[in-house]
């Protein structure tokens, strides 16, 4: 059987699975017994993806038994990672994709075949980071909204025909349910139209309807805007090997790659082997939560991984984070995520892999798991990971995963020993070991005046009594202790009720960040539906209200059978905005203003939302609290937040036994079973028909089909770059740098945001010159992220930053001195002059030099402006390797030397030969001079570079 496999050294090591499949796969448990046994699971993944890639050059064998020898080795060697795939967002992918373009070019050049240039490492590209909001509303309006403003008609909106519907559900919605009637604009809010692939629900009769107006406003304006972007990456899809394009309009890359590109375990010609993913995204890490190895690394790693070559990394220490203990039964996905997250980050995880295990790790679902992995940048961790278990199986198969490779799936992983087992005797052993006690975890809200004021559920009716006593102030009431339990008597709907200081008037699930999870909507409804089975009501005084985030929202609020019980207690959709959030509340009862009016009463709002400030909800309510949505439900039925739920019932039964809250609280286990069940397969099937099915503008758009791209000169958006115009079938020799001109003189912590290009082009700056000069408005500029396919754009964008600071200029400015002339001009500009000249140049730069996000045009940039060098105190690591990769030498004072204590003044010229062997630490002498001096001072290649892993230009 044919085994594609680089790992020579260990062919010994391939078995075949023993199942009816009969793949292959590296059983690397046998090479290190139990050293292997005792390592983290995250770096068994590394170690099996070292076997299998181990070639002699790019993975030695020396690199395998580093890994098997974490325990010693840890922190101290650098070892070369394969991942399985790698991830791109259109920012970082056009560059990406256009390099391959003009390497094809390159290559004919040379006489070769460009067909044979391809991908090597299988890519996923989302067009995801390219919208632009050029309409919107305040609030969505394809819901309820009696009274709107008049008719919006859209433009032209093509390829979509636009047609009239008729309204219903009261006038309210353009669902096609037979509610009602009525011509569209009647009582109609909005014009909207269908969308293929993305239905929204009636919230009323849960059939499709049209998506809002300005979703299709938007999504016209982008494709005319990215026209060219889109053709030439639909151009690459077709032509490349290895590459899947998904269409843009259908999610965020992280989504996407966690919902549609995961595979736990890959195959390859009958070989198998982890799922593991480096991409360009800072959300890569989400995948962790599937025990799919992965994290974010720049552009310049990636292209190099696409082109066969490894990421390095220095072999991380692995914090193991042990979960013990019950989770509190009152304790929603939110409160887990946000504790787990919050002691990450007082111990101190940054740069360090984290590791979960222990019992307590099986009470996590999948959506708990991956939110916690996506937290990884709050705690500073390169990833946090879960191992594959019997949870992961689950979800797989509750996605629509195939059955016969889920069985190969979970015996492989069972074979290598990367599947994780409560019941297993022996845990790995861990650089650090932390432990968090789930129990510690408490439910909680936030009020009553600010958000950031946090209350235990179980001190509520303490807290509150402790208000009412304080002083007026950021929490205190001041109510004096005679009045604190009055109550005033209303009478409602032929009915009488008490209100008195604590009773709950407003209570929302609101369209905000917590409803976005599934779990604490389900566990709302839930409740609700505990709650009419037992009896309970909510009082109707109470303004009860839900709008949901989406459509989606309520699909599977419906699905899973609890939204009617949720319209029983009161909380019927009102449509999908902010609402209650902002203060737009519908008018509370005369009874209940006269009461409060009366009795000075101290009443409260609960609310779904993320903001909860003084009056915000209504003046006549003086407390706000902000609660999860069955926090929500609960304090609605009490009808007060002056309760203590271990000891005091919510109410009674039709045959007056009290009913606790503990009694109608659902249990992760029902929320989980239901969101798996209703949820997580109807949003993978969803996504997986708008990737595979596409959208008409995506389908019909024309692209070429030829070998070579036929670049348009024209074009401002898609350009041929000029990195392989000199480029030699051999590598060239290192050259020497002659009579160097510095071309700024930077200070400390210069940022990659202060040397890449970002955010929208300047009108006064020399990209924008540029695209006028192409006949282009400033209308037209878009972004310098969506051109990054124009080297002549970004190369004109780097060093643009207004917040520059160089020392020739004084102040914050993106300019320069070119000293021949002695003008002030701009970074672009004097470069430009410099390379015409014939001019190498330098930057001199204090301390982290290019620290901040990974940007690999602040390697690029400096590289097309003519930068042969940069000459810094230190430098931020990823920024250091970059400049490598792209041939510019990162070089380094000697310690405790720079730029001031050499009496440098950045006017000087400067020389520097390399030596034929060059090695990480050699000291170099660079010889500077001005027409009057000539002097030499020492430096250093920077310590941590191995400049043999690299063909540097330089």
């Amino acid at each position: 059987m044919d085994v594609p496999s680089a790992g020579y050294a260990f062919d010994y090591l391939i078995e075949t699975l023993n199942d009816s499949s009969h793949k292959k796969f590296f059983n690397v448990p046998k090479l290190g017994g139990t050293k292997y046994d005792v390592l983290p699971y995250s770096i068994r993944v590394l170690l099996e993806a070292a076997v299998r890639n181990c070639d002699g050059f790019l993975m030695k064998k020396e690199d395998v038994m580093n890994i098997l020898d974490w325990k010693t080795k840890q922190s101290n060697v650098e070892v070369p990672f394969f991942p399985a795939r790698v991830l791109l967002q259109d920012f970082t992918g056009i560059p990406a994709m256009v390099d391959l373009a003009a390497m094809r070019e390159a290559v004919k050049t040379l006489g070769g075949d460009p067909k044979k240039v391809h991908p090597a490492c299988p890519a996923g590209l989302t067009v995801d980071h390219s919208l632009q909001i050029d309409f919107s509303r305040c609030a969505i309006q394809n819901a309820p909204n009696p009274g709107g403003g008049d008719l919006q008609r859209a433009g032209k909106l093509s390829p979509v025909k636009v047609q009239p519907k008729k309204l219903s559900c009261r006038g309210q919605t353009p669902c096609r349910g037979s509610c009602g009637s009525g011509e569209l604009g009647r009582n109609s809010g909005t014009f909207s139209s269908q969308i293929e692939n993305t239905p929204i629900l009636c919230p009323f009769h849960l059939q499709p309807v049209p998506e809002p107006e300005t979703v299709l406003k938007n999504q016209e304006v982008e494709f005319g805007r990215n026209r060219e972007r889109l053709q030439f990456f639909k151009w690459s899809s077709r032509v490349f090997k290895n590459v899947a394009v998904i269409p843009p309009g259908t999610g965020m890359a992280h989504q996407v790659n966690l919902e549609y590109l995961s595979r736990v375990v890959c195959e390859d010609k009958d070989l198998l082997f982890p799922d593991s993913v480096v991409g360009t995204d800072s959300h890569i890490t989400m995948v962790n939560g599937l025990g799919i190895l992965g994290w974010g690394v720049g552009g310049i790693e990636t292209e190099a991984v696409m082109l066969g070559l490894p990421v390095s990394l220095a072999l991380p220490e692995v914090v193991g984070c042990k979960l013990t203990g019950p989770l509190n039964p009152f304790v929603t996905s939110i409160d887990v995520v946000l504790g787990i997250t919050k002691h990450l980050r007082q111990v101190g995880v940054a740069g360090k892999f984290v590791e979960f295990f222990g019992s307590g790790v099986s009470q996590l679902s999948i959506v708990d798991r991956t939110t916690i992995a996506n937290m990884c940048p709050e705690y500073g961790a390169i990833l946090s990971f879960f191992p594959v278990d019997n949870v992961t199986l689950k979800h797989l198969e509750h996605t629509g995963f195939d059955k016969t490779k889920l069985q190969s799936t979970e015996k492989y992983l069972k074979a290598v020993k990367l599947f994780r087992n409560d019941r297993n005797s022996s845990e790995p052993e861990y650089s650090q070991v932390i432990q968090i006690n789930l129990n510690s975890i408490v439910p909680s809200v936030s009020g009553p005046k600010r958000p950031q004021d946090r209350v235990a559920v179980t001190d509520m009716k303490s807290d509150f009594q402790a208000c009412l006593n304080e002083k007026v102030g950021f929490k205190g009431f001041q109510i004096a202790a005679e009045k604190q339990n009055d109550s005033i008597s209303i009478h409602y709907e032929g009915s009488e009720y008490k209100l008195s200081h604590g009773s709950v008037v407003i209570a929302a699930v609101i369209s905000c960040t917590n409803n976005c999870n599934p779990s604490v909507m389900l566990a709302a409804g839930l409740l609700a539906k505990k709650a009419v089975e037992a009896g309970l009501r909510v009082k109707p005084y109470i303004r009860t209200s839900l709008s949901p985030g989406s459509g989606m929202v309520t699909h599977y609020l419906s699905s899973s059978g609890v939204l009617p019980y949720l319209s029983k207690l009161g909380f019927e959709i009102v449509g999908y905005g902010c609402s209650t959030c902002v203060g737009n509340t519908a008018p509370l009862s005369e009874a209940v203003l006269n009461a409060v009016k009366q009795g000075d009463l101290v009443t409260c709002g609960v609310l779904s939302g993320n903001k909860s400030f003084e009056g915000r909800l209504c003046d006549c309510v003086r407390a706000s609290y902000l609660a999860s949505p069955p926090l929500v439900v609960a304090y609605a039925i009490a009808g007060t937040v002056n309760i203590d739920f271990q000891t005091e019932p919510l109410g009674t039964d039709p045959v007056g036994k009290n009913v606790y809250l503990r009694d109608i609280w659902p249990s992760r286990e029902e929320v989980h079973q239901i969101e798996e069940e209703h949820v997580i397969l109807s949003m993978f099937k969803t996504l997986k028909e708008k990737v595979e099915m596409g959208n008409k503008r995506w389908n019909s758009l024309e692209a070429p089909e030829s070998v070579l791209f036929p670049w348009d000169l024209k074009s401002t958006y898609i350009r041929c770059p000029s990195f392989f115009d000199k480029l030699t079938k051999e590598p060239a020799a290192l050259q020497p740098i002659e009579n160097a001109h510095v071309l700024l003189y930077l200070g400390d912590s210069v940022t990659t945001d202060h040397i890449s290009p970002a955010g929208s082009i300047a009108r006064s700056s020399a990209a924008a010159k540029y695209l006028t000069n192409r006949g282009l408005t400033p209308r037209e500029f878009n972004s310098y992220g969506a051109r990054r396919g124009n080297d002549a754009v970004m190369t004109r964008g780097t060093f643009a930053n207004i917040k520059l600071f160089n020392k020739f200029i004084g102040k914050p400015a993106p300019k320069t001195i070119h000293f021949p002339s002695g003008q002030t001009l701009d970074v672009f500009e004097a470069a430009e002059l410099y390379q015409k000249e014939g001019i190498p140049l330098i930057i001199l730069a204090g301390k982290k030099y290019g620290s901040g996000n990974s940007r690999d045009w602040a390697a690029k940039g400096p590289y097309l402006l003519g930068v042969k060098a940069v000459l810094a105190e230190s430098y931020e690591k990823i920024h250091k390797d970059h400049l490598i990769g792209i041939g510019i030498a990162p070089l380094q004072f000697l310690p405790g030397e720079n730029a001031d204590s050499l009496g440098l003044s950045g006017k000087e010229t400067f020389s520097l030969t390399f030596p034929e062997e060059l090695f990480p630490g050699v000291t170099l002498n660079i010889k500077e001079s001005l027409p009057w001096s000539c002097k030499q001072f020492g430096i250093l290649t920077y310590p941590s570079v191995d400049v043999n892993d690299y063909e540097s230009p330089w």
